[in-house]
């Protein structure tokens, strides 16, 4: 069993550079329709597959924007929380909570990337 989380995001192109620039990924994969439509990019963070597709209403596919917000949280874990949560903002991400040492035992924030996921960027205590 594998799950592979599909965001929907306006352009999945622009999703794409997003999260490579600010979080390291890797593309792995890529589809388009007959039109030449980008359908699907397929990334790779670290050891874990994220799956982009856009907003494609008819089949009820529906960005954050396109319902009022995101009600998924994404938690990844990087050694250089610090950084990639700096990338995320220079890329026009917003910061949620802070990335601080947490007093559970890691250093951690939440941060809104530019298509209205939510994520946790996690990892030990520096």
């Amino acid at each position: 069993m594998s799950l592979t989380p599909r965001l929907i995001v306006p352009d999945p192109d622009t999703a794409a550079t997003y999260y490579q620039k600010a979080m390291g990924a890797t593309e792995v994969f890529r589809a388009q329709d007959d039109s030449g439509r980008v359908m699907v990019v397929v990334l790779q963070i670290g050891g874990s597959p994220l799956s982009l597709s856009p907003a494609v209403p008819e089949w009820g596919w529906l960005s954050p924007d396109d319902v009022g917000g995101s009600p998924v949280l994404l938690e990844a874990e990087f050694t250089d929380q610090d950084v990639v949560a700096e990338r995320m903002v220079a890329g026009g991400g917003t910061v949620v909570v802070p990335v601080e040492n947490r007093p559970y035992g890691k250093r951690e924030g939440r941060l809104r990337d530019p298509f209205g996921h939510l994520w946790i960027v996690t990892g030990e205590l520096r």
